[in-house]
């Protein structure tokens, strides 16, 4: 339900001029902050992963980044033969632009005065604000499946195919953990969520929710270790493998771009915005001027943080894994979670005040539940791999002869009956949960 009260009465009353400083200055911060994450990201890893890292270009390496765009700009754009031209050279854009569109709504910062007028430190706002970014953003995946289409490679459009289930998968977990927000503050506007979160943030009072879309925004954005849609082990590299020079650096672009809204978002619900963080908050002028839009900024690079220190620790999941993370834990972890908050809003209207006590103490127990079954699940699944050869209540040993199937003499699995070949793609594979390895018969001696 949204709040009668929010008061939006700010917006849309600033003269033309004003409005396109704002939107200059917000394509400018996206513009330079995946300008700075792309030389950050090279340097954190290789200090994580105790390598030397860019060192060559400009001063301790510091124009890599610059070097690299330069490079990609001066490349040869190819088309490949046999690609659907209009859409292929449309993808990027479709890529692009969505994660540009969303940052329409982000607040940077509260009433500041530009140039003798008093204006809000946002482009704009709307009473569902939040949904629009959900909107928008998810427009963003047609580019990746599109181009993956258009390119008339398989690798490309499995690529394209992934993306389109991952973003299935993962939008469903991050718009209910939206929901938990919407309920407690009561409003869907950006503006109305970060006041409501003056005080105590929704980080500690929604923490289940801020887990999820914590999970569900690296999942969103194709990052380690969810990039699957790009995974060079398996699909060469994915969707834009058929793209080279600005067309190939507007899908980089548009990747680091969606970081950079995923974090800000994160930090507007979950963070308090644009709110100074403890124990800055104590000074006065903390939240006034243009000091919130260091906070906010601050708080934005501590998400992209999150993200690189990700890809130089975590190995890439499996694509079976992935799914199962998504429908089979953080959903139904998010409708009970939904509920929870759901019973201590009814429970305040009703003039029962346990707001901070219920959702702690259920946040504690879902997180905990979540983590269970995570553990669970992984328990089962090495539990499941790690038997080879039949279970021990089976009067079988390494000399018992294994039926064939007499119609393609694979060897038939005496657990499940289930023919299984090792070798039937021309290398071995490991056996799925519930499959064995059959044994085979010795045979003793040879041709003398």
């Amino acid at each position: 339900m949204l709040a009668a009260g929010t008061d939006l009465s700010a917006f849309g009353r600033d003269p033309w001029w004003l409005v396109v400083v704002k939107a200059v200055a917000i394509f400018a911060f996206l513009i330079l902050t995946p300008l700075i994450a792309l030389l950050a990201e090279r340097k954190i890893m290789a200090w994580m992963q105790m390598r030397v890292g860019p060192n060559r270009v400009g001063p301790r390496g510091t124009l890599q980044s610059l070097a690299d765009g330069i490079k990609l700009a001066l490349k040869e754009g190819i088309v490949p033969a046999g690609v659907d031209k209009p859409v292929y050279l449309l993808a990027p854009i479709i890529s692009i632009v969505p994660a540009i569109m969303a940052f329409a709504v982000i607040p940077f910062g509260p009433e500041v005065s530009i140039f003798g007028h008093r204006t809000p430190l946002q482009l704009t706002d709307l009473q569902v604000a939040v949904l629009y970014v959900l909107a928008v953003t998810s427009v963003g995946v047609y580019g990746i499946v599109l181009a993956g289409w258009a390119s008339g490679s398989t690798y490309p459009l499995l690529g394209g195919l992934r993306s389109t289930a991952q973003v299935i998968s993962y939008e469903v977990a991050m718009g209910l953990s939206f929901a938990a927000v919407f309920l407690d503050a009561g409003t869907m506007s950006t503006s109305g969520i970060v006041e409501s979160q003056v005080g105590t943030w929704y980080v500690f009072l929604l923490l289940p929710s801020f887990l999820i879309y914590v999970t569900s925004m690296v999942g969103e954005t194709n990052r380690a270790p969810f990039d699957l849609p790009e995974a060079e082990g398996e699909l060469v590299g994915g969707f834009h493998t058929e793209y080279s020079s600005l067309r190939f650096a507007m899908f980089m672009l548009a990747e680091y771009i969606n970081m950079v809204t995923v974090s800000a978002l994160a930090t507007t619900l979950f963070l308090g915005g644009w709110h100074a963080p403890w124990p800055i908050s104590l000074w006065d002028g903390a939240n006034t001027g243009w000091w919130p839009v260091l906070w906010f900024v601050a708080k934005v690079w501590a998400f992209l943080f999150v993200f690189i220190w990700l890809r130089a620790t975590l190995p890439r999941l499996r694509y079976d894994q992935f799914m199962n993370l998504g429908w089979k834990v953080l959903i139904p972890a998010s409708l009970v979670w939904v509920m929870l908050v759901a019973t201590a809003k009814a429970l305040r209207l009703e003039g029962h005040d346990a707001r901070v006590v219920t959702l702690v103490v259920g946040g504690v127990i879902v997180a905990l539940g979540v983590v269970a079954l995570v553990w669970n699940i992984l328990r089962r699944r090495r539990a499941g791999t790690t038997v080879v050869g039949p279970p021990p209540d089976e009067a079988l040993d390494s000399t018992t002869a294994v039926p064939f199937d007499p119609a393609t003499a694979v060897p038939v699995d005496p657990a499940t009956a289930v023919p299984f070949d090792p070798m039937a793609g021309g290398f071995p594979v490991p056996p799925m949960p519930g499959q064995r390895l059959p044994t085979f018969e010795r045979v003793s001696g040879g041709p003398s």
